[in-house]
């Protein structure tokens, strides 16, 4: 294959886009929403069963990988989760009180290249007090973001799953 002057010149100004953001380590989620708790990382192992049941009340399809579980001192609870966004992984962090409810929502993650508006604190706010009771629907308690409906649907599944898991084994 032969060149062109024009074209190669043109491969050697044209930046290269990344859209992945790094915006929070674990290690900073756990302190933002549990500031003063300590925390026990949990070892989860999940059945085949427990894994069909997460799939079927959460809708999402791909199994939970509950490595990253961690128990507050104060009977709390910081869980890890991904979801896909529309091409790629968005990985958050949920904190639940030691009742269950949702505490607050953090996006760690997000690799896609629009759609972040999840990441917007009023959005986020709005998981804040669920539980496994809530619908956590999106559309019906949760609103959608023009520009952003899979990561909005995805996140709403994600933390809908948390709390399933929550209720089926951490209780």
């Amino acid at each position: 294959m032969k060149w062109s002057p024009y074209a190669a010149a043109a491969l050697c100004v044209t930046p290269i886009v990344s859209h992945a953001s790094v915006y929070l380590t674990v290690e900073q989620a756990q302190k933002l929403i549990f500031p003063n708790a300590t925390m026990q990382k949990v070892a989860i192992h999940l059945t085949d069963d427990q894994v069909k049941s997460l799939k079927k009340s959460s809708g999402i399809f791909y199994a939970f990988k509950a490595d990253q579980v961690y128990k507050t001192n104060d009977g709390g609870w910081f869980i890890v989760d991904q979801v896909l966004g529309k091409h790629e992984m968005i990985t958050y962090a949920v904190g639940l009180n030691a009742n269950g409810a949702v505490k607050q929502v953090e996006i760690l993650e997000y690799n896609e290249s629009y759609g972040g508006q999840v990441r917007d604190s009023n959005w986020r706010q709005q998981f804040v007090d669920k539980t496994v009771a809530s619908p956590v629907s999106l559309n019906n308690d949760i609103r959608n973001i023009s520009g952003a409906t899979l990561s909005s649907k995805h996140i709403t599944d994600g933390v809908k799953r948390i709390l399933q898991f929550h209720s089926m084994l951490l209780k």
